[in-house]
């Protein structure tokens, strides 16, 4: 499991907090970076991205590789009325088999930002090349069905996927029963879960893991709420939810081991343009983490939670040094107390996860 995935935008007039003027080409972001950290090679195939990544994902051979997908893949020029506009051409769909990505989560605040059109071309897109979507799509009911990815117990990963008006998410982009959208949730509730709960039953086999991937909250800010703390409880205890997989942040969050499941309030950014950008720097946002969690093959309670330290530059993944490490290794155990999970840094800079 990967953090939020491949983040192409175009245009984009900045983020709150991000200090650069609007700016109409994607070629003004290679211009920042180059600033900040010198030449890009150009031309560049569609593995550069992932540089060390590709690496890691070679040697660990995760069963299955899973994005939060945070861009309409589309050549729409007609936007959203909204401030921040994200596209990938479809022509550059390869980027994602590159990596061998399985699944794409689509609920999150910019897959429609080129509107519903857009988000079709998206589906056709992903369709196109062999890639799983999952909370998005033509119907209501497609929209919140969840892909199903082998795995090599015999079993499936259920991967389901929702969106929070809490992390900027129109309501209007709810799917219907007659119009394309995402699969939103109305709220944090214990009803929600139960609703949840109620399609895992019909669905989930034996052997199955079952993985829910949620877009909530802000971009920046360690804070988990308690709204989210006891929703992603619930999942476990309720729906029997194996891995809660939350992102919108921009940056890594705490962890939560709860009843030998895992919670990740906010795997942050993977693959991102912020590069060069100024503002909010001591989030650190060029630190990134590939999360690579272990489940039983038979009660999918956690064995282990690995997590591999990237830093983007000249926008590409490349191994952070010992000492990034353990900047993100004390970020994550900020909240240890309350959440009960200690993370350690190896010398291999790979960092690890212990609980009560």
């Amino acid at each position: 499991m990967t953090g939020r995935g491949i983040d192409q935008r175009l245009p984009h007039p900045g983020d709150p907090g991000l200090h650069e003027p609007s700016v109409t080409s994607s070629l003004d972001y290679v211009a920042l970076a180059e600033r900040a950290n010198g030449p890009i090679p150009n031309p560049i195939d569609f593995a550069y991205v992932w540089g060390d990544a590709l690496g890691e994902l070679d040697e660990r051979k995760p069963d299955a590789r899973i994005v939060n997908l945070e861009t309409a893949v589309t050549r729409s020029s007609t936007p959203q009325a909204k401030q921040i506009h994200y596209k990938m051409a479809p022509g550059n769909a390869p980027v994602l088999t590159a990596a061998g990505i399985d699944c794409c989560a689509l609920a999150n605040n910019h897959v429609l930002d080129w509107g519903r059109p857009g988000l079709l071309d998206t589906l056709d897109a992903l369709g196109a090349v062999g890639i799983e979507a999952v909370g998005a799509g033509r119907t209501i009911n497609e929209a919140a069905a969840p892909a199903a990815l082998a795995l090599q117990n015999g079993g499936r990963a259920l991967v389901f996927a929702l969106g929070s008006t809490t992390s900027g998410i129109p309501k209007s982009w709810a799917a219907s029963d007659v119009e394309p959208g995402i699969n939103l949730l109305s709220d944090l509730s214990l009803a929600s879960v139960h609703r949840i709960a109620q399609q895992i039953d019909l669905l989930k086999r034996p052997r199955d893991i079952v993985v829910v991937s949620i877009h909530w909250g802000g971009n920046w800010g360690y804070d988990v709420s308690h709204k989210e703390a006891d929703f992603a409880r619930a999942l476990i205890d309720e729906a029997g939810v194996d891995i809660v997989y939350g992102h919108s942040s921009h940056h890594a969050k705490p962890i939560e081991v709860y009843r030998r499941r895992v919670i990740l309030y906010g795997c942050g950014d993977f693959i991102d343009d912020y590069e060069g950008i100024a503002g909010y720097e001591e989030f650190r946002d060029d630190l990134v983490l590939m999360y690579f969690v272990t489940v039983g093959a038979s009660d999918g309670a956690l064995e282990q939670l690995a997590m591999v330290p990237m830093q983007i530059r000249n926008f590409r993944l490349n191994h952070a040094s010992q000492e990034d490490a353990n900047w993100l290794r004390d970020t994550l155990n900020r909240d240890e107390r309350r959440f009960g999970t200690h993370i350690r840094a190896d010398e291999d800079g790979v960092l690890r996860a212990a609980w009560d």
